[in-house]
C-alpha cells in the first residue's frame, strides 16, 4: 500500500496483519480521487476531509498529499489510531489533521458544532455492518458538516447497495470496481 500522488506520492503506507483492516486498495483510492478531481490537479487544494473508520489512514493521508487543508480521522479502535499516527509520522506530518478514537456517531456528534463544513466526506466501515453505513448517512443528511458542495463517498461491497437518498442527501453517482462500488452523494437542493 502507497500514496498514489502528491507531495507524499509513491511512499509506503503501513498496516497491520491480522487485524480487521481492509484498506482502500491503491487502485480505488486512485479511482476515487481521479474522480473527485474531475483532471483539476488543485481541486484538493485548501480542502476540509472527513475519514470515517478510517483504519490505515489511506484516504485521508492521499487527501493530505493532494492538498488538503485538514483531515479529520475518526476510528473507534486504538489499534487503528496508533496505526493512522503511525503512517502520518513517517511521512513527516505533524499538522493538519486531528484524530478521534471513538465510534462515529459521537465523532459527528463533536464535529458538528457548525464551526466549518467539510468538502469530502469518507465512509468506509467493514462491509458486512451494513446498518452502520445506513445510520451514518441518515445521520450526516442532518448534519451541519454538510454544505451545498460536500461530497460524501462510501465504500461499501457490490452485494450490498444503501439507499439512493437520505434527504437532502442524494446519490448522484455509483462506480463500481472489482468487489467494491463507490457511492456518491450531495445535497439536492
Amino acid at each position: 500500500m502507497r500514496v498514489i500522488a502528491g507531495k507524499f506520492r509513491s511512499r509506503p503506507l503501513h498496516s497491520l496483519r491480522g487485524m480487521d483492516l481492509r484498506p482502500t486498495a491503491d487502485r480505488l483510492r486512485e479511482t476515487l480521487f481521479n474522480v473527485l478531481a474531475a483532471g483539476n490537479p488543485d481541486a484538493f487544494d485548501g480542502s476540509v476531509w472527513i475519514d470515517l473508520c478510517a483504519g490505515t489512514g489511506a484516504v485521508g493521508i492521499e487527501a493530505l498529499s493532494r492538498g488538503a487543508a485538514k483531515v479529520y480521522f475518526v476510528d473507534s479502535s486504538a489499534q487503528a489510531a496508533g496505526l493512522i499516527q503511525r503512517n502520518l509520522s513517517s511521512l513527516g506530518v505533524v499538522e493538519s489533521f486531528e484524530i478521534l478514537r471513538e465510534e462515529i456517531d459521537r465523532a459527528l456528534c463533536r464535529l458538528d458544532d457548525g464551526k466549518f463544513t467539510a468538502d469530502f466526506i469518507f465512509l468506509d466501515p467493514p462491509y458486512l455492518v451494513e446498518n452502520l453505513y445506513l445510520q451514518t448517512l441518515q445521520q450526516l443528511s442532518q448534519s451541519r458538516l454538510l454544505g451545498p458542495a460536500t461530497v460524501v463517498i462510501a465504500e461499501h461491497d457490490k452485494r450490498f447497495d444503501p439507499d439512493d437518498s437520505f434527504a437532502p442527501l442524494h446519490r448522484y453517482r455509483r462506480l463500481k470496481q472489482g468487489d467494491a462500488i463507490l457511492s456518491f452523494y450531495r445535497i439536492r437542493v
